[in-house]
């Protein structure tokens, strides 16, 4: 939110100056992300009245201006179409610094002959002196500025950007801020005064409301003013507007913007007698009713998006924009002027469904209280009739049957230093909370504080919350570091099952990028065509579900599995790396249920691409193949003390005898293989590719086990290579299972596989590597040659396996 520090000091005495006072507002919450003084180039920038205005002798849509400085008069070339005389307007001096209309770049003003005339000096636009784009005509100012000052000392400002948290939207708001600023400043807030004179008629006799939606609508403020004069609004309130970068319409819709930037609640104005039956329904929209909204656009409506209605139609859609039946326009004479509550979730609902989002609805989105409204609206009626003119209708329309008790917390004192570690006395703790619009009373005989929250902060609900506000307004900086006042908590033996799945994330991750990862972040939605093209045939494998108000037709479905967003982030990065690729991410995927909310599993997927190693004098850099994704996962169950083993994959995206199942304790856990060559081209990926991906779900059952701790053997180990001949189709994983179910063998290591000659047609040769050891004597060579002839043995009936002599 922008801010003018003009604007602020109507309300609080501001002695610091702009960047200190940023700072101080930062350190206790509010951040302000910039600060900027609007006017700090128009050295050379003045006051002056236009005296005459004639044609240029030589160009017919030029004009020749002249300017009364107060000191002296200018004539200058002037190409606007909105000069006149009699206007008050800003003239720059020839070395002026300005912004060039045309180009948007900054120059400095120099004597110029235009068509013959020579002209020394500009007469200036809203863009030549940064204020906003309007090139097209010269920005014309109150009749009440001063001929001859320095428009800097007028007009100049400085401006606060400051980046509000969705909990606070009570500082979406001038007067919130300032009540910050005198909290922290120790100075007093001053307010503005609401009175105004009413007529004798009660605004009951002119009209009614009704709220349906009872739970959507819990409170709806009317007034009412009659004999009102639509025109332009004085200049002062167009420049705040413009200092927050709000465009001025007229007097009637300026007021409203005006309070809303105030006080934080938005509002609205009907044309009152455009109203049919006088009347104000809440009620939620039917189903296929229409109304166009004030940026002329024909909107269709469902029930499920509250509306403000009249007796036969809806006028507005709530909290969000108003409707062109009921607009404001120079012809109106009397307006209703609305300030409301509205339900954040339902006001949320209808911007979704007709993507549509306004300053108001930012604030209601925010969640106001429902006590907010009837201030704001005697302020806004205050200021129509000072800019306005008109009467208002005596009392205000205050329908509010969502009225609820104002939030009370009850604080220990002590407290404060038990979770901050600050001292702070009692007096001193009131002395803050009242300062930020707190009732404070004490309760318990002085050892409790009853703290009655302001209706303004819907963030404040325990007694935390209480003791953050004071903290924060004495500065963060003063709390001491000193260690912890309570003992930590007690380790939990049993950790819930989210705590347990965040642990095997943690993991899994520092794994992997201890093994020369990155981690990536893709979006959860995705398009229809990267989801086909996960597929060689372009088919769906699973029908994702379709998002109801996507925001582009790329991110239109809910995606299914993690490589829609993993290959395209590979391709990417292709084009600017050389070196070995290897990308993973950790996320939620969507599966449908039917009717009912998709399933949502976390997964893991992992892509290798490119060389095996940097380039180096050594020797080859190698390339990255299936075996190095088979070691990364081969080393992940290791990590996690899980056995696993693969089998033949039947994943259509990955190459037929270049893929596998990775089956953990029974179970199919994942998958891993070489990309299809034509995903791959249907991303645009070059070389090689290779894919892992592993359900973190079934992993989880497998983690969640308790580890037992295992001595490191005492006896030494004995080791023992042979070769295997055996049929071409039998994988080695079946060989390792037979050898890894006999006693004493500790470790099975594949060193080869050989083809060729000496080796029968169909056959091939598995050299193998065994480690015998026993956990309580030395072992014999009688021993461990019993034990593998008895491994041979089995090889040889289950497998057809035939031992080998290596020479």
């Amino acid at each position: 939110m922008k801010v003018s520090l003009k604007w602020l000091r109507n309300y609080v005495d501001i002695k610091l100056p702009p960047e200190k006072l940023a700072e101080k507002l930062t350190m206790a919450g509010l951040e302000v992300e910039a600060v900027y003084t609007v006017g700090d180039t128009w050295d050379n920038v003045v006051i002056g009245e236009v005296m005459a205005v004639n044609p240029h002798p030589h160009a017919d849509r030029l004009t020749l201006a002249t300017v009364d400085l107060g000191i002296e008069q200018r004539t200058v070339v002037c190409g606007a179409p909105n000069i006149g005389p009699g206007q008050r307007v800003p003239f720059a001096r020839v070395g002026a610094r300005l912004i060039d209309g045309r180009t948007g770049e900054a120059m400095s003003l120099k004597a110029a002959r235009i068509r013959g005339v020579v002209s020394e000096g500009m007469v200036c636009s809203e863009k030549e002196l940064g204020i906003s784009e309007n090139h097209e005509e010269i920005l014309v100012l109150p009749r009440e500025a001063p001929v001859g000052r320095a428009l800097a000392a007028y007009l100049g400002d400085v401006i606060l950007e400051l980046n509000v948290t969705p909990n606070r939207p009570d500082c979406l708001s001038v007067v919130g801020i300032a009540r910050e600023i005198a909290a922290l400043t120790g100075e007093l807030l001053h307010l503005p005064s609401l009175h105004y004179q009413e007529l004798a008629d009660s605004i009951d006799s002119f009209a009614s409301v009704e709220i349906v939606e009872r739970d959507l609508c819990p409170r709806y403020c009317a007034s009412l003013i009659t004999g009102i004069r639509v025109a332009p609004s004085p200049g002062w309130l167009q420049q705040r507007l413009n200092s927050c970068g709000m465009r001025p319409i007229n007097n009637v819709v300026d007021v409203a913007n005006y309070v809303m930037l105030e006080y934080g609640q938005p509002l609205h104005a009907f044309d009152f007698d455009r109203l049919k039956g006088r009347q104000i329904v809440v009620r939620r929209a039917r189903d296929g009713e229409r109304i166009t909204t004030l940026d002329g656009i024909e909107r269709t409506l469902s029930s499920e998006i509250l509306v403000i209605a009249d007796k036969e139609r809806p006028v507005a859609v709530a909290g969000i924009i108003g409707g062109l039946d009921c607009e404001v326009t120079d012809t109106t004479d009397a307006i209703l002027v609305e300030s409301a509550s509205f339900n954040q979730a339902a006001i949320r609902r209808g911007c979704n469904l007709l993507r549509l989002q306004s300053e108001a609805s930012i604030r209601f989105d925010k969640g106001l209280n429902s006590e907010l409204p009837l201030l704001p609206l005697r302020r806004a009626t205050q200021l129509l009739l000072e800019l306005a003119g008109g009467r208002a209708a005596r009392g205000i329309i205050d329908a509010y049957p969502g009225k609820s008790e104002p939030g009370v917390v009850s604080l220990a004192p002590h407290e404060v230093e038990r979770l901050s570690g600050l001292r702070v006395n009692v007096s001193k703790i009131v002395k803050v909370l009242q300062a930020l619009g707190f009732e404070c009373q004490r309760t318990g005989s002085g050892s409790r504080i009853s703290v009655s929250v302001p209706y303004w902060r819907s963030d404040i609900g325990c007694s935390a919350d209480v003791v953050e506000e004071v903290v924060r307004t004495i500065g963060y900086d003063k709390v001491p570091a000193t260690r912890l006042s309570s003992p930590l908590p007690p380790q939990r033996a049993e950790l819930s099952l989210a705590e347990q799945r965040g642990n095997l994330k943690d993991r899994l991750r520092s794994t992997l990028t201890g093994f020369g990862f990155q981690e990536i972040l893709t979006y959860s939605l995705v398009s229809l065509e990267k989801l086909q093209k996960l597929s060689p045939k372009l088919e769906l494998r699973t029908e994702p579900l379709k998002v109801a108000n996507p925001m582009t037709r790329e991110q239109e479905f809910l995606r299914t599995t993690l490589r829609a967003g993993l290959l395209p982030a590979l391709a990417h990065n292709q084009k600017y790396e050389q070196s070995g690729i290897r990308l993973f991410e950790i996320g939620k995927v969507f599966l449908p249920r039917g009717k009912d909310l998709p399933e949502e599993r976390d997964m893991l997927c992992a892509v290798l691409s490119g060389p095996r190693l940097e380039l180096s004098w050594h020797g080859d850099k190698g390339t990255l193949d299936f075996f190095d994704a088979k070691g990364v996962v081969e080393s992940l169950l290791n990590v996690l003390r899980l056995k696993g083993s693969f089998d033949i994959g039947d994943d259509d995206a990955l190459f037929p005898g270049r893929r596998a199942s990775i089956i953990v304790e029974g179970d199919k856990v994942g998958i891993l293989g070489e990309l299809h060559a034509g995903v791959a081209q249907a991303f645009e990926l070059s070389g090689s590719v290779y894919l892992l991906e592993v359900d973190l779900e079934k992993l989880l059952t497998s983690v969640a086990g308790t580890n037992e701790y295992q001595a490191i053997p005492r006896f030494p180990f004995v080791i023992r290579d042979i070769a295997l001949v055996v049929d071409g189709q039998v994988p080695f994983r079946k060989v390792e299972e037979i050898i890894r179910t006999l006693p004493l063998v500790r470790q099975v290591t594949l060193f080869d596989l050989y083809r060729g000659e000496q080796i029968p047609e169909g056959k091939k040769s598995f050299a193998v590597r065994i480690v015998y050891q026993s956990p309580d004597h030395t072992l014999t060579d009688e021993e461990v040659d019993q034990r593998q002839e008895q491994m041979l043995d089995r090889l040889y009936q289950e497998l057809g396996a035939a031992l080998r002599r290596l020479s």
